[in-house]
């Protein structure tokens, strides 16, 4: 009885969600946006950088007069959330963020409405990233991308290391000056993943794990445990990039924006450079869909609409340091030239991916 109701519930909600979308699909965007006003609110469940992006709403809100509501709460809760609320007849959500390699986790045509087939202009908007295709459910709004900061004023721009010899040789003659993280960020791991694909030339496109393929990373393993008295583990993200600042160390794994956001802040030295080593380094970005159920859904595509144009992005890279996801938005004030964005590496899929971490730990930090 239970699993009838449940069932009926589902199909019910399917038909109330499908018959909104296409009530929008046969509107005119003046009349998708009449009806946002009067909707007069969205709720944007996004789980970082909560209250700088308050602010950066701001002109949405100004602009259309719709409130947007950003609650607090963990990328992990947003997602338990979404799936809890997958048969309700209306959820919670108007507006849901995540990371683009989510997008190979979910059902995305059962969870989420096509943005492709209700957004009035597509063109320019990323809706693939990393080898990831979105097919239309999201588009990306956030870009960012993991490379090396340093300190300029002891690397000299025509000396940066672009490939494994490159950092040994680094090391060598500037020991203790070069570090990275292994956890609490995944700016470290995203370093000497590549440094393990360029070395051992696994395969990192598959997400197949297996004890062969991760033995076959040895040569990578070895290179690391030969160089160790050379560089430093730092303890995160943030620990790595105050370093610099400091002083202390000369060179390390970054995130773009994450950097960024600091030098705007003033938490870190505004001298502090990056770049994108030519052997790659890992990069996406992250995604926004509405769901099916959602509560205000013209207010909804409205938002994403917003967040996803041109000139939002171009204000995205300004104030944080993103990417630009859109290929009319100007992106000067990156801190990489765009021509370095060509290497960009996805990241490896899981399971392979948490099993090359696990290997790591284990056969070089756990020796040191």
């Amino acid at each position: 009885m239970l699993k009838r109701l449940s069932a009926a519930a589902l199909a019910l909600a399917t038909a109330t969600s499908m018959a909104a979308a296409a009530d929008l699909k046969s509107m005119s965007w003046d009349d998708i946006v009449a009806q946002a006003k009067q909707e007069g609110e969205v709720t944007w469940f996004v789980w970082y950088l909560q209250d700088d992006l308050r602010n950066a709403v701001k002109p949405f809100e100004e602009k259309y007069g719709i409130k947007v509501t950003i609650p607090e709460g963990t990328l992990d809760g947003n997602i338990s959330k979404l799936l809890a609320e997958r048969e309700r007849d209306q959820g919670d959500i108007d507006v849901m963020a995540f990371g683009f390699n989510s997008v190979n986790d979910w059902d995305m045509p059962a969870m989420f409405e096509s943005l492709s087939e209700l957004v009035p202009n597509t063109d320019g908007r990323t809706g693939k990233l990393a080898g990831i295709d979105g097919n239309g459910y999201t588009f990306a709004y956030w870009g960012n991308q993991t490379g090396i900061a340093y300190d300029p004023g002891k690397v000299a721009e025509g000396e940066l290391p672009q490939t494994p010899d490159d950092f040994a040789a680094f090391w060598a003659a500037n020991p203790e000056k070069f570090g990275f993280n292994y956890e609490k960020g995944g700016s470290g791991p995203s370093y000497f993943e590549n440094m393990l694909r360029v070395i051992s030339g696994v395969d990192f496109t598959s997400g197949e794990s297996s004890p062969e393929k991760l033995a076959a990373l040895q040569p990578g393993i070895d290179f690391f445990n030969q160089h160790a008295e050379n560089y430093l583990i730092t303890a995160s993200n943030s620990d790595s990039i105050t370093r610099v600042s400091d002083g202390e160390l000369w060179m390390v794994p970054a995130w773009e924006d994450h950097l960024a956001g600091l030098q705007k802040r003033g938490e870190v030295r505004s001298d502090i450079k990056f770049y994108i080593p030519s052997m790659g380094m890992n990069g996406g970005g992250n995604g926004v869909a509405i769901p099916k159920n959602a509560p205000n859904k013209a207010a909804a595509l409205v938002f994403v609409d917003w967040l996803t144009s041109a000139d939002t992005q171009t204000a995205f890279n300004r104030d944080f340091g993103t990417a630009p996801m859109h290929d009319k938005a100007d992106d000067s004030f990156a801190l990489v030239p765009a021509s370095q964005r060509a290497y960009r590496m996805p990241w490896a899929p899981n399971p392979f991916e948490k099993d090359v971490k696990e290997y790591f730990i284990e056969n070089v930090i756990l020796e040191r």
